[in-house]
């Protein structure tokens, strides 16, 4: 038996400046995705769901190929060019040889300059080369499900933590399906559907109510004989005809099972709409009360910055949050991280030690909301330069090399602000280790995320406030023009009618 094996991901946030070309899914910056020898040794024995894969195959003896593991931080729309060659190198990859299944590592909410569900897309022409390979594919927890990513596959599963800890298990969920239907020990039937509501980003943990028993439920499932149980929260930022939550469920040779439990998650989430709602608090409001914090345990307050979360596709330069930090005088921070290359050339070439003036963020132009959008003047003193390269400690994306690009840390006296050069959401304790900042050793921390720092810093907080900042990951989602978003759908709509797909 011979398996094909491909990684292509990226969630899309159509309101987003950053462009998405091809170098944006390497590694490392300035280089090229991985193929081949070179892309197993960068992922194998890491939490990732391409590892999962490598690990099942393995396992059984089969013969393998990697065609390609390209992996880009959330920003806008994909590029032609780089959307073209990813799948033309998948898709010739299956034209030269004959697999019997193939296993694919993809987000689902990728959106491309002519294709706005990119997955479904790579997946029409897969099947066009290889109509009779079995075929799965480890979606994100975001995913925005169209038909074809779901109808064209044996088998579909996707994470049920977020933050997502679990894309290793969601591989050897999805390989574990598809290569016994290889085998001719199981028959994978598939049912799936979505509701009209856009789960709030903020809401959707699922450390939390009401997404925790969602994924319980849906893990139970798989205990109780699902090949596979997803519900997909969805990603809200885009602003295409099929985004909002959904579910997958995938039986053994049980169309009726499959249904019947698809329409219980279905109908659970539904029943939760309104849990699934988040509530605003000013800024000025947030930091000032974060400043009067007097916690019972040890550790730093954790700000987040969440209108301009890197993993929302944010451009991680927006300056808000850092400002009113600052304007309102809390001591003893550390920011990470704004985005400005311009700046940490400065830093570079003025070198550690010396003190500087800069004009921070600010630079890339945010014209799809209405948020005042400005450099931030700040002095200080270089304290680290860093080539910003290291892997994750975990448990999310655990092994994982990471990039930030060219860093700096500069100290104000009151704010150690970290500037990077290539955008990454600070998940992991090493984005800060690898700086020389203890999050221990500081009373604040602020960071540009939403729910993922929790995978690596969350143990650590002695509490955490919402800094409702500027950004087109702006969780005001009234601010954002939907065009092309399917209507009515909750809680833009707030009078929004659903029954369940069996029901009537």
């Amino acid at each position: 038996m011979r398996v094909l094996i491909a990684m292509m991901m990226h969630e899309t946030n159509t309101f987003s400046p950053v462009p998405t070309d091809l170098q944006r899914f390497a590694l490392t910056q300035g280089a090229q995705p991985p193929v081949g020898a070179e892309a197993v040794a960068a992922f194998r024995g890491t939490g990732m769901a391409m590892a999962a894969y490598l690990d099942e195959v393995e396992r059984l003896g089969w013969a393998y190929d990697v065609a390609l593991a390209a992996h880009a931080a959330p920003s806008g729309v994909v590029q032609t060019d780089a959307y073209e060659t990813m799948s033309q190198t998948i898709v010739q990859a299956l034209a030269g040889q004959a697999y019997d299944a193939i296993l694919l590592d993809l987000h689902g909410a990728m959106v491309t300059e002519q294709h706005e569900d990119g997955e479904g897309e790579l997946l029409r022409r897969v099947r066009a080369v290889a109509p009779t390979a079995a075929l799965g594919v480890a979606y994100d927890m975001h995913a925005n499900v169209y038909p074809d990513m779901v109808e064209l596959a044996q088998a579909v599963a996707g994470y049920q933590t977020y933050p997502h800890v679990d894309a290793y298990e969601t591989g050897q969920r999805v390989a574990r399906a598809v290569l016994a239907a290889v085998q001719g020990r199981v028959k994978p039937t598939t049912a799936w559907g979505r509701v009209p509501m856009i789960p709030h980003v903020m809401r959707q943990s699922s450390e939390d109510e009401p997404n925790r028993s969602l994924q319980a439920r849906a893990q139970a499932m798989e205990q109780q004989g699902a090949l596979c149980a997803s519900v997909f929260t969805g990603f809200p930022h885009a602003d295409i005809e099929g985004a909002g939550l959904s579910v997958v469920v995938v039986t053994d040779n049980d169309a009726a099972l499959a249904a019947q439990w698809r329409d219980e998650l279905l109908a659970m989430a539904w029943a939760q709409r309104e849990a699934f709602v988040y509530t605003i608090e000013p800024l000025e409001q947030a930091v000032a009360r974060a400043a009067c914090l007097k916690p019972e345990r040890p550790g730093p307050i954790v700000l987040l910055d969440h209108y301009d979360n890197t993993a929302s596709g944010g451009t991680m330069d927006a300056t808000r949050v850092l400002a009113e930090i600052m304007a309102q005088g809390l001591e003893d921070v550390a920011a990470f991280a704004i985005y400005d290359p311009q700046a940490v050339t400065q830093c570079m070439q003025a070198g550690v030690g010396a003190r500087v003036s800069l004009a921070v963020g600010g630079k890339l132009a945010m014209t799809q909301v209405p948020h005042a959008h400005a450099a931030l003047p700040i002095e200080g003193v270089v304290k680290t330069l860093s080539f910003g390269r290291y892997r994750a400690k975990g448990p999310m994306a655990k092994g994982a090399r990471q990039d930030m690009g060219h860093a700096a840390v500069v100290d104000t006296g009151a704010v150690e602000v970290v500037l990077i050069s290539r955008h990454v959401e600070p998940f992991d304790a090493n984005a800060l280790l690898s700086l020389g900042i203890d999050p221990m050793q500081k009373r604040f921390i602020m960071l540009k995320s939403r729910v993922h720092w929790r995978a690596g810093l969350g143990q650590l907080a002695a509490a955490t406030v919402d800094c409702a900042g500027n950004g087109v990951c702006t969780s005001d989602y009234t601010e954002l023009t939907f065009r092309r978003l399917r209507r009515p759908i909750f809680p833009l709509d707030p009078d929004t009618q659903w029954q369940p797909p069996g029901a009537g």
